[in-house]
């Protein structure tokens, strides 16, 4: 049995992660980190019933990891907390799988020499659904044949999403830009800016969108538009839970989704 802890947990994608963690006959929940609810019951809060498992307070998640013991802690949370989290669990030789996006190289950095140092075992993507996946394939394949078109990317989230532009965004650009050899990144565009050689990346936010990213390669007298839509959050939530399996049987060190989904 995978005991599970979640940061996060009364967040959308923390009590999506810990449903499926409930539906899963090899995990067992074992414990909710949050700033918020603390002492109520995560079934409580996720109205779910009682499930006997108070939330524990993130600013204490030392004494939570030395008392629940998990084999794998799950963080979609922002970049700040989310790099105290890593180091914490990276310390006490707990394997991750990290969604949060956001991070500065520094940031990147203390995560990965915590995780090294410590020889344990962690996922971190921008993105755990298969199809965004599937999508960066697909985009370093047609970057391979229309290296000379005009490259955009436009994505778009709920009004509610701290970072800008998407972890996703970012790592599509670098997938394109790492197949042409290297590429300058162009965030927006106002008042007189000649296009170039760039790859140009834009952000929207409003409403509720989950998620949305479409790359256009522009060329003359034709354009290929490959897009991602996200549905529903239930996406990222599955793959995270795929991850944390998988996560556990993996030699030490620092992977991608693409690792779990055997994508090369």
């Amino acid at each position: 049995m995978i005991k599970i802890a979640v940061t996060g947990a009364c967040g959308r994608m923390g009590g999506l992660i810990i449903e499926n963690v409930l539906k899963s006959k090899e995990m067992k929940l074992v414990s909710a980190i949050d700033v918020s609810n603390i002492g109520k019951d995560i079934g409580d809060v996720m109205r779910a019933g009682a499930l006997n498992l108070p939330v524990e307070d993130a600013n204490n998640i030392d004494k939570v990891l030395d008392k629940s013991k998990p084999d794998v802690l799950i963080d979609f949370t922002i970049a700040e907390p989310a790099v105290r989290n890593v180091l914490a669990a990276a310390n006490k030789k707990v394997n991750l799988v990290v969604g949060t996006t956001g991070f500065t190289q520094d940031q990147r950095l203390k995560m990965e020499t915590a995780i090294k140092s410590n020889g344990i075992c962690a996922v971190i993507s921008p993105n755990f659904s298969i199809g965004v996946n599937v999508f960066y394939g697909l985009l370093s394949e047609a970057a391979a044949r229309l290296g000379d078109y005009d490259i955009e990317i436009i994505e778009a989230h709920h009004n509610q999403k701290k970072d800008s532009p998407s972890g996703t965004a970012l790592k599509a650009a670098e997938t394109i830009s790492n197949k042409l050899g290297g590429r300058d990144f162009v965030y927006g565009r106002h008042g007189i800016s000649p296009r170039k050689k760039e790859i140009g990346i834009h952000a929207v936010r409003g409403g509720d969108i989950v998620g949305d990213h479409t790359v256009l390669f522009a060329g003359d007298g034709e354009r290929i538009e490959i897009k991602h839509q996200a549905h529903s959050r239930q996406a990222f939530a599955k793959g995270a839970v795929r991850a944390a399996e998988w996560v556990c049987q993996a030699k030490p060190g620092i992977y991608e989704m693409k690792d779990v989904l055997g994508i090369k």
